[in-house]
């Protein structure tokens, strides 16, 4: 049976059957709903009844991205939890994907999100003249351009910047590949520091092809980047907690405030597995870079 058939039954058993209030049976329903427009545009090709415990662990990686709250969170693994207790419950399946499916600690705070002036604060509190301030402010201009991992931009490389396309070519988790668009700043400041830093420097030989390097050549490491981003945010007079995944936060967090399709923030944050080629016949290069251009602020 297919996704309304499932989700219309469960909505009478949590009426008749249970006796919710109308409020709490709508937001159990939305809850599923959720999870299957997660699976319609990762195009996983899957019933309810085939769902698998990695295809839910996905999915509340993905409602995290998006900004919910860890409250709002919790109530999408509770309605979750209970859709399957339901098939158990009707003898429907006779194994539950959603048994060991955790909550996000009601205790435990979602990064912050910054605004585009705090971000603008950050950016202009480093001190531009020196090669490390150039460095930097390019690091968290790639940040915010393109939504990019600590690991993703430690690891960027020179060969996978392709400025004619105004491009990023990313090596994720799981050594999945995808293309990120890059706005205009970001790609001027990532020019400025390649052509003119970086080039004075004598790059290791496991580093030649790394984009931001530390004082010795080498790749500059993650807890240089989350110290970086601590002392700036210190000089600018930002008391959130911020990391370099609140950057990350903050544009996906911005592009959707703003309007933008969650497929197209979907695809540039990462979540699914695509490759350089796919990028044509997932979303075309020129939708995303229009995307970009029309909702990030710095773009």
């Amino acid at each position: 049976m297919a996704w309304d058939v499932f989700l219309t039954e469960y909505k009478n058993y949590l009426q008749l059957e249970r006796s919710l209030a109308e409020n709490t049976v709508a937001a159990y329903v939305h809850d599923v709903i959720k999870l299957k427009q997660f699976l319609d545009i990762s195009n996983r090709n899957v019933g309810p009844l085939e769902v698998s415990s990695t295809d839910l662990h996905d999915f509340l990686e993905y409602v995290n991205e998006l900004g919910m709250t860890v409250h709002t969170q919790a109530r999408v693994v509770s309605g979750i939890k209970g859709f399957y207790k339901y098939l158990i419950f009707e003898d429907i399946i006779k194994d539950n994907p959603a048994e060991l499916l955790e909550a996000p600690k009601l205790g435990r705070k979602l990064p912050d999100v910054l605004s585009f002036e705090e971000i603008e604060q950050i950016i202009s509190s480093i001190d531009r003249s020196t090669a490390n301030g150039q460095r930097d402010m390019t690091m968290l201009e790639v940040l915010y351009s393109s939504g990019l991992r600590v690991t993703e931009l430690t690891s960027l490389k020179i060969s996978n910047t392709y400025f004619d396309l105004g491009f990023l070519r990313i090596i994720g988790k799981g050594s999945k590949e995808r293309l990120v668009p890059m706005g205009k700043s970001a790609a001027k400041q990532l020019k400025i520091y390649i052509n003119d830093v970086r080039v004075h420097q004598k790059p290791k030989p496991e580093a030649r092809d790394i984009v931001f390097l530390n004082r010795f050549g080498g790749a500059i490491s993650r807890i240089s980047v989350f110290t970086m981003i601590k002392k700036q945010c210190v000089m600018a007079g930002i008391r959130k907690n911020v990391s370099p995944h609140t950057f990350r936060h903050s544009f996906a967090t911005h592009l959707i405030e703003g309007g933008a399709d969650l497929r197209a923030v979907q695809e540039m944050l990462g979540h699914e597995s695509i490759t350089t080629t796919e990028i044509y016949t997932h979303l075309d290069r020129d939708y995303l870079s229009q995307t970009l251009k029309e909702f990030h602020p710095r773009a």
